[in-house]
């Protein structure tokens, strides 16, 4: 084909993408982190940060962790995900320096 370039991602792209649920319309956000099972070097899910409470002050709501599997389709700008049930929810992790 002529004018035809394969389209390369890198993690770090995919922090400036709007994670969107194709069923309800519904934003979860930007992708925060991602989990990755280390024996066979593949993907898991992606995973979003939970609501703001009161702007922030007073936290997050738990994480959205999205599967591989409901990912339907990584555009230039955004992320849909399909599923027809509710997200699993995570406590966020906290980062410690040690």
């Amino acid at each position: 084909m002529r004018g035809w370039f394969p389209v390369i991602s890198y993690f770090s792209d995919l922090r400036y993408k709007e994670v969107i649920d194709v069923h309800s319309g519904f934003r979860l956000g930007y992708v925060c982190d991602a989990e990755f099972d280390d024996n066979e070097g593949r993907l898991i899910s992606l995973i979003t940060p939970g609501k703001a409470k009161l702007f922030g002050l007073l936290g997050r709501e738990d994480d959205y962790v999205l599967p591989w599997a409901c990912i339907a389709r990584i555009g230039s700008d955004i992320i849909l995900v399909d599923s027809k049930e509710e997200f699993h929810r995570r406590k966020r992790r906290r980062r410690s320096l040690l």
